[in-house]
């Protein structure tokens, strides 16, 4: 049994190797590492202990024949290989190569494959762009409104539609939420990424050890049991968590500051990090990879547990005044130009109107907690009451309207049920209905006509300009695509009127479209 695995060296590669190998029926792993990795040695020492199992092929997953030499033979393909933020943010060429040219590789060299392997793909969270507390939960299915200038959301989006829409017979796609993981401390205070997580934004967190733990037991079940032809192969699920793993971007950053005894309001100002613009969502169905494969162990409390004996060190800094770490570790990175106050200082109109609606919203905000409204506190973004327990326990979740009954059984679904989903979208679907798997063609609201398999559709996709340019036009679109209006007029106004864009040197843009 061979299985060929991509992005072994980061978070979430590491701790699926590890699991990999924990399993005796897997007697060969094939490691797809880019020359001269930066990370190689986080795993060096776990091969240099394994190499009777596994072997390495150098190379890009932007050289189709690079791919072709990795995947021969293979019996199964995961492919967690990616290039997230803040690296996207600052080399955008990398990020499209591996998360949207490699995938397309991967899939083409998979298609010519005789017999095909079977394929995990792993995607993100990112797809579904910003939320609030108005619709803090969503399902496969929400529509996917990658945020704006997000360049590792447009090329996961683009590699994830195609995957869905390959020839290939057996695969699987995984959005992962939110990971916690070892190197999260360290990585979160190198670059202004962190000023992006908005204090109020919905965030599930699952560890990296259990999603390890959900990568082998899915090749497992799918060796022992062989019965996931229709309840996982060929389906895209949402990586979820424990409940407890339900909390918001303020949440999250003063449990790592709990370490060295701060917490959000003593290193942070209101001011300091974007209101919208962001990506972060509880799963509605991130129970159901738990049902099938029973991976959910770890805790947000459990991880932070584990990172207090890893940092042990951390703790002095409980003898350092607050506001000095704040000063010397927070706010150096104002001078960052991944940081908002680096694009309110340098008059960066778009990104401030994207993450905050414009600069007379920016500066309303102001620095006194005591006039910034948390969802941790009971609070929404108005100042009405709202009980954060009862948001994050699903009592009364709010979902949106697909056009469809969600609690059918997708193969049941028929022509009529498509026809509505693309009236939904301001749309039509224009030939008949032949199967899920089976592509057919519609019209969007433009009246620019597409093919696509409705499966895909049924995982949120729809097609628009940002799949097949730098340019993120859901102002204009929400106002006829009732899907789209559904999320995002939680955090957008209706006469807001902007096309945002980035031009071949990836700079950002923004014009108004009356």
């Amino acid at each position: 049994m061979l299985v060929c695995l991509t992005g072994a060296t980061g978070n979430m590669g590491q701790s699926v190797l590890k699991e990999l190998l924990s399993y005796d029926k897997i007697d060969r792993i094939r490691l797809f590492i880019l020359t001269d990795d930066p990370l190689y040695n986080r795993v060096k020492g776990l091969i240099n202990k394994n190499k009777n199992r596994i072997s390495i092929v150098h190379g890009n997953l932007g050289n189709k024949e690079d791919v072709r030499r990795f995947l021969f033979g293979a019996d199964y393909v995961i492919n967690l290989a990616a290039v997230i933020p803040p690296k996207s943010d600052k080399n955008p060429k990398a990020a499209i190569e591996c998360n949207e040219i490699g995938v397309k590789n991967i899939v083409n060299v998979m298609e010519d494959m005789t017999p095909q392997p079977k394929l995990i793909h792993t995607s993100s969270v990112a797809l579904y762009g910003n939320r609030n507390e108005n619709h803090p939960f969503g399902m496969v299915g929400d529509p996917l409104l990658v945020s704006p200038f997000d360049i590792y959301s447009v090329t996961k989006l683009r590699g994830e539609l195609y995957v869905l829409e390959s020839n290939i017979r057996y695969y699987a796609i995984l959005r992962q939420s939110a990971m916690l993981h070892k190197y999260m401390l360290m990585d979160n205070i190198s670059d202004g990424l962190m000023f992006h997580t908005c204090f109020n934004s919905p965030l599930e967190w699952v560890t990296q050890e259990d999603s390890g733990v959900l990568i082998k037991n899915i090749i497992k079940r799918d060796i022992e049991e062989n019965d996931l032809d229709k309840i996982f192969w060929r389906r895209v699920f949402n990586i979820g968590a424990k409940k407890e793993n339900r909390i918001t971007g303020y949440t999250t950053l003063s449990d790592g500051f709990k370490l060295m005894g701060g917490n959000t309001k003593k290193m942070f100002k209101p001011d300091f990090n974007a209101t919208r613009n962001f990506h972060g969502m509880w799963f509605y169905d991130g129970d159901k990879l738990e049902e099938l494969f029973h991976y959910q162990k770890d805790t947000c409390k459990d991880y932070w547990a584990r990172m207090k004996k890893r940092y042990w060190y951390y703790t002095f800094g409980r003898i350092i005044p607050a506001k000095l770490i704040s000063k010397l570790v927070i706010q150096r990175l104002f001078k960052d130009n991944n940081s908002i106050k680096y694009w309110y200082n340098h008059k960066d109109d778009a990104r401030i109107f994207a993450s905050f609606g414009g600069y007379k919203e920016y500066e309303k905000i102001g620095k006194d907690w005591n006039n910034f409204y948390l969802l941790d506190e009971n609070k929404k973004s108005n100042g009405d009451f709202i009980s954060f327990e009862d948001l994050r326990e699903k009592r009364n979740a709010k979902l949106i309207d697909y056009g469809y009954d969600i609690k059918k059984d997708i193969y049941t679904l028929d022509e009529a049920d498509f026809k509505n989903i693309a009236k939904l979208h301001g749309g039509e679907m224009v030939s008949p209905f032949e199967g899920l798997f089976i592509p057919a063609l519609f019209k969007n609201s433009d009246g620019i006509e597409f093919m696509m398999k409705p499966y895909s559709i049924l995982a949120g996709h729809w097609m628009n300009i940002t799949y097949r340019e730098y340019k993120w036009d859901f102002d204009r679109l929400a106002k006829k695509d009732k899907i789209y209006a559904s999320i995002w007029y939680d955090s957008h106004k209706v006469d807001e009127d902007k096309l945002y864009s980035m031009d071949l040197k990836f700079n950002s843009f923004m014009e108004d479209i009356k």
